[in-house]
């Protein structure tokens, strides 16, 4: 299916009723003993959550123990970023321990790219007693298989991270991905200026055409761009191509043929807007063998891995956005775990809704957390603070094995 042209819309809702308790069950007589069980009211809201750590999560232990079944989460692969297997998976763990659910009934895999590994994930973790699902699927097809699957069975399906269009679940959980790109287009034009681009020549770049993320990226960082293309401010070089962007499908591999495929037919370009981390490090790593220096080639992208955080002090990279996965994974599991108990959420953890664009725009109810741009000034802030990379990290060796981090570290207050 290609979405790239299709009109994505999220509306962000206010955050309603933030400290509304759910009820989890009746409540005991004065002549009712202790030995019976009985699940008590719990509440949480999206603004109690942490990046940092997990506290929080312990108010739904109640909701746990009136839980039964597994949760299983299936992510989508290993290629596309480095936040599946170093922070999604064990984020999601740990915040489903933080609640109380037993370690037994917790369930995290990686599809490794396969639609039909994803699938074959999803019945056998239903066959193994799951009564919820987190699902992250390659393809939105593969997503709504498994999400017809599973209603079939009785099992309620989270979207984690992309929206499934075409899909049956109660509640999407992400971050506001139009906000994303918009941080992207917002961080590249301020970096131009900054740098002091003259005549910016930009190489747009989008991600996989079947991932409903990178149609609401774009959308946002469009809607920053396009006024200055229209103006003659910028140059959109890929204007020319299939949307006015490349395509490369999260493939850091495929990403880098493709640019280098523009910069050879347009060497004048000095600049380029991709909406990855992962993607645009090779690409930078190619730039930097045609010479190019810090502060001279303006790039952008999204996840806060390490190697992005290390390009940006040098100079090769303008800024990244960093969505704290942690409070993503959060989000996910205790919306699972009131699922899992067979209780409605409070309002407090959806405050949104998301439109699924082949539904008729249907209005999917979100749980949307709010990402941040980062720079070399506000890394310390924010990145480190958080403890999302240790500075430890960030600070030693060096960038392109040739520029040492930890003088750039102390230039910046990292």
């Amino acid at each position: 299916m290609n979405l790239l042209k299709s009109k994505a819309v999220v509306a962000a809702t206010a955050v309603a009723a933030l400290g509304v308790a759910v009820a989890g069950g009746a409540t005991a007589s004065a002549t009712t003993t202790h030995s019976r069980a009985t699940a008590h009211a719990a509440s949480l809201s999206l603004t109690q959550l942490s990046p940092s750590n997990f506290n929080a999560m312990k108010v739904l232990k109640s909701i746990s123990a009136a839980g039964t079944g597994k949760i299983a989460a299936i992510l989508p692969d290993t290629t596309s970023s480095l936040r599946w297997a170093d922070f999604d998976k064990p984020d999601i763990e740990a915040a489903a321990l933080a609640a109380g659910i037993p370690k037994s009934d917790i369930i995290i895999q990686n599809a490794l790219g396969s639609d039909t590994t994803f699938f074959t994930d999803a019945q056998e973790d239903i066959t193994n007693g799951a009564k919820v699902l987190l699902t992250t699927p390659e393809d939105p097809a593969t997503g709504a298989k498994v999400e017809a699957y599973a209603k079939s069975k009785g099992v309620k399906v989270i979207d984690y991270d992309r929206l499934t269009l075409g899909g049956t679940r109660p509640y999407y959980v992400s971050f506001n991905n139009v906000q994303v790109g918009t941080l992207i287009g917002k961080g590249f034009v301020s970096c131009v200026a900054a740098w002091k681009i003259a005549h910016p020549q930009v190489i747009v770049m989008h991600g996989s055409p079947t991932d409903n993320n990178a149609t609401l990226f774009y959308e946002g960082y469009n809607a920053v761009l396009a006024p200055k293309f229209k103006s003659g401010a910028y140059t959109n070089l890929t204007k020319s191509y299939s949307g006015g962007y490349l395509v490369g499908n999260w493939v850091p591999t495929q990403m880098l043929t493709e640019f280098q495929a523009a910069y050879t037919k347009y060497p004048t370009a000095n600049s380029m807007v991709n909406p990855n981390d992962e993607t645009a490090q090779p690409i930078i790593n190619y730039l930097i063998t045609k010479g190019i220096k810090p502060d001279t080639f303006p790039a952008t992208g999204q996840d806060a891995t390490l190697p992005a955080l290390q390009a940006i002090l040098a100079g090769y990279q303008c800024g990244t956005v960093f969505k704290p996965i942690g409070l993503e994974a959060q989000a996910a599991v205790a919306l699972a775990d009131y699922l899992r108990a067979g209780k409605t959420p409070p309002k407090s953890l959806v405050n949104g809704t998301t439109a699924d664009i082949t539904e008729h725009n249907k209005a999917v109810p979100s749980a949307l957390l709010a990402p941040q741009w980062v720079t070399s000034a506000n890394m310390k802030s924010t990145i480190v603070k958080d403890n999302f990379v240790p500075a430890k990290q960030i600070c030693t060796g060096t960038f392109d094995a040739k520029v040492q981090m930890a003088p750039l570290c102390k230039k910046y207050g990292v």
